[in-house]
Order: C-alpha cells, then structure tokens, then sequence
C-alpha cells in the first residue's frame, strides 16, 4: 500500500465579508474606508458582516506518487484549498500532515522576494525547502536553462515580465528535490511555448520520478493526461472524490443541471408541412440526455419526424457547424420508405468517437427533397460541447488544432 503523501482533516477556511451601507459608501472617504475607517467614517454609514465559507470540512488523502487534479466551477474553492496546503493560508479549523518537501506555483510573484535577483532567489526557495547549497547547485544548471531567462538572472525578479516570473518560478519549482508539487493555472500566463514544455515537465516529474502532483485547471484534457485522481468541489465542499475520469464526467453533469443546458428540443406541431421535425434528443453512449460529451465517446441524435402526406424522395439532412458557423461535414438519410404503420417515426444517427475536437458545435437539420423543395427546416437546431478526454491535443490549448480528428496513417 502507498504511504499517504497529504492526509486532510476537517478542513475549513472561513472569510468575514464586510459591507457597508450609508452616505460613505460612495464617497471618497468610503473608497478609503477599509484603511482610515476609524478616523473618516461618515456619522451616517452601518456596517454588516458576512461568514464566507471558502472551505468546510474537507477531507481527503492523497498518496504518495498520485497526481491529482482539482477542478470545479469558479469560486467552488480550488485556489483557496492550494493556498491552504502550501502554508499560504492558515485554515480556519482543521489539520494538515505531509510527507517530504513540498513546492508550490501559484499566484504569479508567490514566494519570489521581489528585491532579490533571480540567482537568489533560486537559492532562497531551495533553502526554504530545507535544501543545502551543495544540493541547489546540482540543479541550478537545468533551472536555469529551462527556465530560459540566463541573461536577466542577476536582475532583480521585479523588473521581470510576468511570463519570466512565470518561467523562472515554474522552473524551480519543477527541479528542486521536491516530493510534492502544487500548481494553479498560473501556467496559463506564460507564452503557448513554454506552456507545452511546463506540461511535458510536470508528466516527467509525476510518472518517472514518482512526484505528487496536485493541479488546477480548466484544461480537461491536460487534466485526464497527466493526472489519475481528482478532487471536484463545489461551494467550499468536496462533492466526488475518486478516479479522475469518473470525476470529469461528474463535473460536466453538474454544469449541465445548474445551467439548464438543453438536450431536448420539442417543436409545435405543422398540420400543413408533408413531413415535419417533432423533436430533437441530444444522447450519450448510455442514452442519458446531454450536451456534454467527451471526445473518445460516441455522440447520438434521435430525430422525431411526422408524415401528414405521401410526398416520397424526401431526406432528412442533418449538418454541423462551429463556433463561426463554419459547416464541418454534412450526413443525409432517404426517410420516405421508412414509414410503416405509424406516420411518426424515430431516427438515430451516431457520431463516432474521437470526429470532433474539443469545442462547442452547432447542429442543424431539414427535411427536404434534394435541389427541388425544402418541405422543413431547423437552423441552428441546437448546441453541444464535446471536451478533451485525454487526447495529444491537450498540448496546444489555446491554439487552433481544427476541428475534427482524422485517423491518419503512419509510417516511419
């Protein structure tokens, strides 16, 4: 059994809001109230206070070689929970043991003193980790160079842009002898370079150097890649707590409840149209209605038709478009003959897994018979979301891949 690098007990961060109310709330002494209140407050202004609970009562384990990914909607509580477990923040109640050194990389400027060069502050971090000289010169080399900031390392980290910060800080973070590595989306202030080569560096680090990982980000795919585990929170509570895919799947099933995204579109009915579109079903694998769906799995739509006459050589077109309503491909299906008894009938069509890219898709439809007459039509009939599952892709978030994945050949 693995020893437990973190174990998390009844942690809970509480934050008093204050709000104030009264003639200073917009006045120029009201600006300056949190720090001169006692001196300037209008006669005229109350005060009222509020418990924010960032976190309460969580728990958890983590052991020792797992990477951990921490995910849920903003404000569910993820920064606050990093900055609780690197020592940033001091917990409200609770108690936290770790295994080994831990390094962090989380708001740009953390643990970088501003005055110092980047030489030293290369130094500082590793004795704050507990390191000696000897061991922080055996790696400053490689800092350095991945890093890629030689040429400004005696000057002070303040004069640095925020993606040298980023770099340098990344760097030390990733090569110092640390068994445990914490990181935010920090990340996504560096350049889409060095981004690939900080996520290249962190799957090294986990999987063959046996390092745990905890990680933040919105990047599904960079999630499902590199880490095993996954923590998902929601309004400063853990609500799933298990196998990172099992984890991913339960936070786009929660977007989906708490936003109301349709998966189900129903459309009045047209006595005077030969055939009509009754209704729209968006499907997983499973048959569970969603417009979420994972790029390696198969996407279903059940098309509801009604025949009011026997107009024949009739298609049901259906055609995808992106973002920028850019058509992707187009799929027909001769339906006349396809009515038996009923004159309503159901028609399925399924997108294999792994066609579309991540992002956000548009379907339209239209019953019609080719280049003669158009008997109906939906445009834009309805959207869904397709996210990266663990694809190579994840490496160029942010850039544009296309839209669809080919199953190319190759040879070498």
């Amino acid at each position: 059994m693995s020893e437990i690098a973190i174990k998390v007990e009844n942690i809970s961060k509480k934050y008093d809001l204050l709000h104030q109310k009264g003639e200073s709330a917009n006045s120029l002494v009201g600006a300056f109230a949190g720090s001169f209140k006692n001196i300037f407050r209008s006669q005229h202004a109350t005060e009222s206070h509020e418990d924010l609970w960032a976190l309460k009562d969580i728990n958890f384990e983590i052991a020792q070689g797992d990477r951990v990914g921490i995910i849920g909607r903003n404000g569910a509580g993820k920064s606050t929970l990093l900055k609780v477990l690197s020592r940033i923040v001091k917990p409200t109640s609770g108690r936290i043991e770790y295994t080994g050194r831990m390094a962090s990389l989380l708001e740009v400027g953390t643990g970088f003193h501003a005055d110092l060069s980047g030489r030293e502050n290369i130094y500082l971090n590793g004795s704050i980790m507990g390191m000696s000289k000897r061991e922080i010169d055996s790696k400053f080399d490689e800092i350095v160079d991945f890093s890629e900031v030689e040429q400004f390392l005696d000057t002070p980290v303040k004069r640095y842009s925020s993606g040298m910060y980023v770099r340098l800080a990344f760097s030390v973070a990733a090569h110092l002898n640390s068994d445990i590595l914490i990181v935010d989306e920090v990340l996504a202030v560096g350049d889409s370079t060095f981004q690939k080569k900080s996520l290249g560096k962190m799957e090294d680090v986990s999987q063959k150097s046996g390092k745990t990982i905890l990680f933040v980000s919105h990047n599904m795919g960079l999630i499902s890649t590199l880490c095993n585990k996954g923590i998902l929170l929601n309004k400063g509570l853990i609500e799933s707590n298990g196998p990172i895919q099992g984890i991913i799947d339960q936070y786009f099933k929660n977007e989906e409840s708490e936003t109301g995204s349709l998966s189900e579109y129903k459309y009045d009915p047209q006595p005077t149209k030969e055939y009509f579109i009754q209704k729209l079903t968006l499907l997983d694998k499973s048959g569970r209605q969603t417009r979420n769906f994972a790029h390696n799995e198969p996407i279903r739509f059940a098309f509801n038709v009604t025949k009011n006459s026997s107009l024949k050589d009739v298609v049901l077109n259906v055609y995808f478009t992106d973002i920028h309503d850019k058509r992707i491909f187009t799929t027909i299906l001769p339906i006349s003959e396809k009515f038996e008894v009923s004159n309503e009938a159901t028609f399925q069509l399924t997108i294999p897994e792994s066609t579309f890219v991540s992002g956000t898709f548009r379907i339209s439809v239209s019953l019609q018979i080719p280049n003669l007459q158009l008997v109906d039509v939906r445009h834009g009939a309805a959207s869904f979301d397709v996210y990266d599952n663990g694809s190579d892709l994840y490496r160029y978030s942010g850039s544009d891949v296309g839209v669809v994945f080919v199953n190319c050949k190759w040879e070498y």
